[in-house]
């Protein structure tokens, strides 16, 4: 427990940064071209450092790191554009944890704690939560950019006038990339999905033969998974680095320039995230009586580190031990969080509705609603691929607009924001699958029906 003496140096430290964040504002209001500003910011960011001294969390020093990321890539960017090294490297680190862990929890979880019906049971479950959930997305999209209008009055620069460079997703192709050619090159290619399939059918051959020749089996992955957790907690000092590297980078690549012409779909996008989150996510968390408060707290750390690293992989190791550390059953977590990455994006769902209807109106394109509803269509059926796909959202939306017609040419004016707009998607795709994860396990009846393992607690402690 916190001393009182500290926690009145805590709270004084993030009163004197709120004045400072306050006088900046003030200065830029009233002279933008005086230094005073700039000061005021480095001002509140020392002392935030100095809270963080305080503090001592990781959640907190993340915090901290994406604002000083922001600033120095704001105030530095020849600087901050070389920091991106930083960001790969906790990426790549990262990387590494996926398919072990994956396969460890999975297998344990499936051939030593579950019986097979009851995986079918959350396997049917869970689809069925993730396709409502996602199609929700798709349509709170197409309401809030039809209602601002976002696109149309855009100017298209000249350049933009050429031919993607992307061919069209089939339904073939994304059924296909469920399923691994080679375990050694999904593992490479970190396919989240097709690791999951491996891990689950490996996992129900396992369950039927016989007890002696399971036992070591199980005993092996369930070391495995003890020590990929522990590997976990060994990368996660190294986050704030790699955070702030990654929004410095961000920020320095983007300027602010290029919001200028597309702030409106910014927060259009926005906005509706934050609709989709207290809308959709909150009132179903309230219908399963999840812990919100207790949630809140466990999912702050993996979602900030999605929204900063634009990367659901990078939050997947944290967002497994959160929500195993909160009362979730570890066979449920490594099953519903890696398949919502490919079938539960909740964010890159409302993404695509919002970008592909964005692109018709650049190109003055009045749809009938029969049309936006058939697009609607092809979207609930191309975001599934999301996670098979190497540049992830942006991709799908250009097959999505090639297949459907929709002129290539607005879509390249996505590029400039993408990275803010990724921050978000990938920050509620997190959110929505840790939720999934705990109402999975409210409907099962197994939240907090087990004991989370000792390195879990004392990761998140």
């Amino acid at each position: 427990m916190a001393r009182p003496g500290s926690n009145r140096k805590e709270n004084a430290a993030l009163a004197i940064a709120a004045l400072a964040a306050v006088a900046a504002l003030v200065c830029w209001w009233l002279a933008p071209q005086s230094p005073l500003p700039g000061v005021f910011r480095w001002l509140g960011l020392m002392v935030l450092l100095a809270y963080g001294c305080l503090r001592r969390t990781l959640t907190a020093w993340i915090f901290i790191a994406m604002l000083l990321g922001a600033e120095f890539g704001h105030d530095f960017p020849g600087l901050a554009i070389k920091l991106q090294v930083l960001a790969l490297i906790f990426l790549r680190l990262i990387k590494t944890i996926i398919a072990p862990l994956l396969f460890a929890t999975l297998v344990v979880g499936i051939a030593g704690h579950s019986s097979l019906r009851q995986v079918g049971r959350l396997a049917l479950r869970s689809i069925i939560y993730f396709e409502i959930v996602t199609t929700v997305a798709i349509f709170l999209g197409l309401g809030a950019i039809n209602l601002t209008r976002a696109g149309y009055g855009v100017q298209l620069p000249a350049e933009t006038a050429e031919t993607l460079p992307t061919s069209k997703l089939s339904v073939q192709e994304t059924i296909l990339h469920i399923f691994p050619e080679n375990i050694a090159k999904a593992v490479a290619d970190n396919a989240v999905l097709q690791v999951v399939v491996f891990s689950l059918i490996f996992a129900v051959a396992l369950a039927m033969i016989g007890e002696q020749k399971r036992r070591p089996v199980l005993a092996f992955c369930e070391g495995l998974a003890e020590t990929m957790f522990k590997f976990t907690n060994i990368v996660m000092y190294f986050a704030p680095i790699g955070v702030g590297a990654a929004i410095a980078y961000t920020v320095a690549q983007s300027g602010a320039g290029i919001l200028a012409s597309l702030a409106k779909l910014l927060l259009t996008y926005y906005a509706a995230l934050l609709i989709f989150i207290f809308g959709v996510l909150l009132p179903v968390a309230l219908l399963f009586r999840v812990p919100v408060r207790r949630f809140a707290a466990a999912v702050a750390e993996p979602v900030t580190i999605a929204f900063a690293t634009t990367s659901s992989e990078a939050a997947l190791p944290r967002a497994m031990e959160a929500m195993e550390a909160i009362g979730v059953p570890r066979q449920i977590v490594a099953f519903v969080i890696p398949t919502g990455y490919s079938f539960n994006m909740d964010g890159g769902s409302l993404y695509l509705s919002v970008a592909a209807i964005f692109v018709a109106q650049v190109a003055g394109l009045h749809l009938t609603l029969g049309q936006e509803l058939m697009i609607m269509l092809t979207l609930m059926l191309t975001s599934k691929g999301i996670a098979g796909v190497s540049r992830g959202s942006f991709v799908v939306l250009a097959a999505t607009a090639a297949s459907l017609g929709l002129p290539p040419a607005p879509v390249f004016l996505l590029l400039g924001v993408d990275p803010l707009l990724d921050m978000g998607r990938t920050a509620v795709n997190v959110l929505g699958n840790c939720l999934a994860s705990v109402v999975m396990a409210k409907w099962e009846g197994e939240f907090a029906a087990e004991r989370p393992s000792p390195v879990v607690v004392d990761a998140l402690t």
